[in-house]
């Protein structure tokens, strides 16, 4: 009989989470180890981790909570979104213009009101939609607000139409594209093709400095614990046990009572706050921020991500997201023609041969093993249970 665990909520979501507590666990440690050794081991040490390194670890961090937050309405309620990489976008567009407000009288063209792309197309003032930005509160609102509101419409129209399958997911993909579409005019104020870039600083700290870059990533760290332990909460709730409902079958769901269009409205909204955190901590990291994040190619790789991992795990999602860019960012350079059939391929043997991801075949190894290691003791035992 297993014990029934005390303590907190806290503690017995994470007491009941045997894989997400080791991968949290690790992210822990990782977040704290990996600054650290950068600060403060010598450079010529072994143990040394180069800033390089660890703002590459920093976005695979982020790209790690990007696959959370898909994995939440994709895994645990049926939502297959071709278009989270537009939430991602807005959040990293809310942290450009913080930054970009941060450079003052710094940049190009000395302007202390205007960053320098308004200079150079001659605008005289700061759109209106850019106030309020020169605080960091206010921007982190809106890395929450942007993808957030966004999310709500859409969704709002989106489920009570009772548009579901490759529909919505070809919807989605079509709002990422217009997004893209319209960041790239010059006149909608967010930098056009070039977008958002050259930042000076972040809270007053220099945006080079390796302390700097070392707080970001430890930020990027508890921000993916902090994700992982809210889908958790989620998935394993009553609203949880629902959002599984309606993914396994809808029309039943609809059937008992449940607002199915509210339930998913709620997953997908806070789906896309995560997406938009992500985004946040990212354009710090990697200095720039442009339409280019909002390619539906984007929306499609995080898919990849999350199936690679394993779907409807969250922390397959974290392993998945880590993997596939760990081998983007080595065969792009080795292989750099090649990589984009090399992921294609990816995704269809995973799809094949891995329909549970990584993490499920690691389980299924482990079944094999122990039904191996039973041997003829497993059939005797059964026969023996038969004949009681």
């Amino acid at each position: 009989m297993s014990q029934e665990i005390k303590g907190g909520p806290l503690t017995r979501l994470i007491m009941n989470d045997k894989a997400g507590r080791k991968l949290l666990l690790v992210l822990l440690l990782v977040s704290v180890l990996v600054p650290l050794s950068n600060l403060l081991v010598p450079e010529g040490s072994f143990f040394h981790v180069s800033t390089f390194t660890m703002t590459l670890l920093g976005k695979y961090l982020c790209y790690a909570l990007l696959a959370v937050a898909v994995d939440l309405i994709w895994g645990y309620c049926g939502i297959l979104s071709l278009g989270h990489g537009a939430f991602f976008a807005l959040g990293g567009y809310a942290m450009g213009m913080y930054l970009m407000r941060q450079i003052g009288d710094r940049g190009v063209y000395a302007n202390p009101e205007l960053p320098d792309f308004m200079v150079f197309l001659n605008w005289t003032e700061l759109p209106w939609y850019w106030q309020g930005f020169d605080q960091f509160w206010f921007a982190m609102i809106m890395v929450l607000a942007a993808p957030g509101l966004l999310a709500f419409v859409f969704g709002a129209l989106a489920f009570r139409s009772r548009v579901t399958g490759v529909y919505l997911s070809i919807i989605t993909q079509a709002l990422t594209y217009a997004l893209l579409l319209a960041f790239f005019r010059n006149d909608m104020g967010f930098g056009g093709n070039n977008g958002l870039t050259d930042f000076k600083d972040i809270l007053g700290f220099d945006l080079q400095a390796d302390t700097t870059r070392a707080a970001l990533f430890f930020a990027s760290g508890i921000a993916l614990i902090g994700g992982y332990l809210i889908s958790r909460f989620i998935v394993t709730s009553k609203l949880g046990r629902v959002l599984v409902a309606i993914r396994d079958s809808e029309s039943r769901a609809r059937f008992l009572g449940y607002r199915v269009e509210w339930y998913k409205l709620f997953v997908f909204v806070v789906s896309s706050m995560l997406a938009g955190v992500a985004g946040a901590l990212y354009v710090p990291q990697v200095g720039i921020i442009n339409p280019g994040e909002f390619a539906p190619i984007n929306s499609i790789e995080i898919i990849i991500w999350v199936a690679v991992g394993g779907r409807g795990t969250l922390y397959g999602a974290v392993i998945g997201a880590v993997l596939v860019n760990y081998a983007k960012t080595y065969f792009t350079g080795a292989f750099a023609e090649l990589w984009l059939f090399m992921l294609g391929g990816l995704f269809v043997l995973t799809t094949l041969y891995l329909p549970k991801g990584v993490v499920g075949l690691w389980a299924q190894i482990q079944e094999k093993r122990r039904s191996s290691s039973g041997g003829p003791g497993g059939g005797q035992s059964a026969t023996a249970e038969g004949k009681v």
